[in-house]
């Protein structure tokens, strides 16, 4: 059996678990310790690495795993905890979650990927602080709607227009990194190409999904959670309903299905139909985001901008 390996990832230190021969180790979440992780492994051959995507502290351990050659697998953390109650494992604590995801890893059989590009990193970093942005500039104004004293308004509409110049020059700084990207730029090109995704919609999309492209239709509305989800047993047939996936995606995308659902032609009449078949709005509206994303899909595999009749 090849050797799996779980790492429990913390923000100062590595637990790291050894699938099947129970072999341990705890190193610092640097340099010097990844240095000596490697070292203890030896020559990777087969070995896989399996852990849990915890922000920016995973980002040097996945470069330096990538350098080295080492197969690795980022599980998402409600499957592994999941797989953890499965397997009848209650407690929790750093060394039980890096065996637990070892076996996950040598159970599952889950599939190897390549790791992100600095690049994307990068652009993550300047996502999530646009986010946090939106989140201030959305509870200042409704602050603003509910202040009553001349000096607190002036204030909160002096934060406002901090945001928005903080918002801009983050706008800014993530189209100079794409367009400093041959590759990304022309992903970008095409994504903006349809009707409803702004550069805002397509940043996101080349960020939360990087494999878009490279996948069928129903893998594509799968992992950004938009594929309908069947729930039936014997003569019992429930609704469907969409769970799961990319939940940032999914929040990108809802403003381009709206503009999409009025000014995309083909997407109008998608979203017509729906309503006029007595589906409610949300539902018409996450069939049109589903259908971006699909066409999204088929254009960057394709490497072609859209044209009326691609939808």
């Amino acid at each position: 059996m090849n050797p799996t390996i779980g790492i429990d990832i913390g923000k100062d230190t590595l637990v790291i678990y050894r699938h099947p021969d129970k072999a341990t180790l705890e190193v610092t979440n640097d340099k010097a310790g990844l240095s000596a992780f490697l070292h203890w492994l030896g020559t990777p051959g087969p070995v896989k690495v399996v852990f849990e995507p915890t922000g920016p502290y995973h980002r040097l351990l996945e470069k330096t795993l990538a350098a080295a050659g080492v197969a690795m697998i980022k599980v998402n953390p409600r499957q592994a905890r999941r797989f953890a109650e499965a397997i009848g494992q209650l407690a929790k604590s750093d060394r039980v979650d890096a065996a637990m995801l070892a076996r996950l890893g040598a159970t599952l059989g889950l599939e190897a990927r390549p790791p992100k590009s600095e690049m994307l990193n990068d652009l993550k970093e300047l996502q999530v602080a646009r986010q946090g942005q939106m989140k201030d500039r959305i509870a200042l104004a409704h602050r603003l709607q509910h202040a009553t004293i001349a000096l607190v308004k002036r204030q909160l509409r002096a934060r406002i227009r901090q945001v928005d110049t903080h918002l801009a020059q983050i706008d800014a700084a993530m189209l100079d990194a794409i367009r400093a990207d041959e590759a990304l730029s022309r992903r970008f090109d095409i994504l903006t190409s349809i009707p409803g995704i702004g550069s805002i919609a397509a940043c996101a999309i080349l960020i939360e999904m990087p494999e878009l492209g490279q996948m069928e239709a129903r893998q594509a509305a799968a992992l950004a959670g938009l594929a309908p989800i069947t729930r039936q047993s014997g003569r019992w047939k429930g609704h469907s309903h969409i769970r799961g996936g990319r939940a940032g995606l999914r929040r990108a995308l809802y403003m381009p299905a709206l503009v999409a659902a009025r000014y995309n032609p083909p997407l109008r009449e998608k979203y017509g139909a729906l309503i006029s078949s007595g589906k409610p709005a949300k539902v018409a509206i996450t069939a049109i985001m589903r259908k971006l994303i699909v066409l999204a899909n088929a254009l960057l595999r394709d490497n072609r901008k859209w044209t009326p009749n691609a939808s």
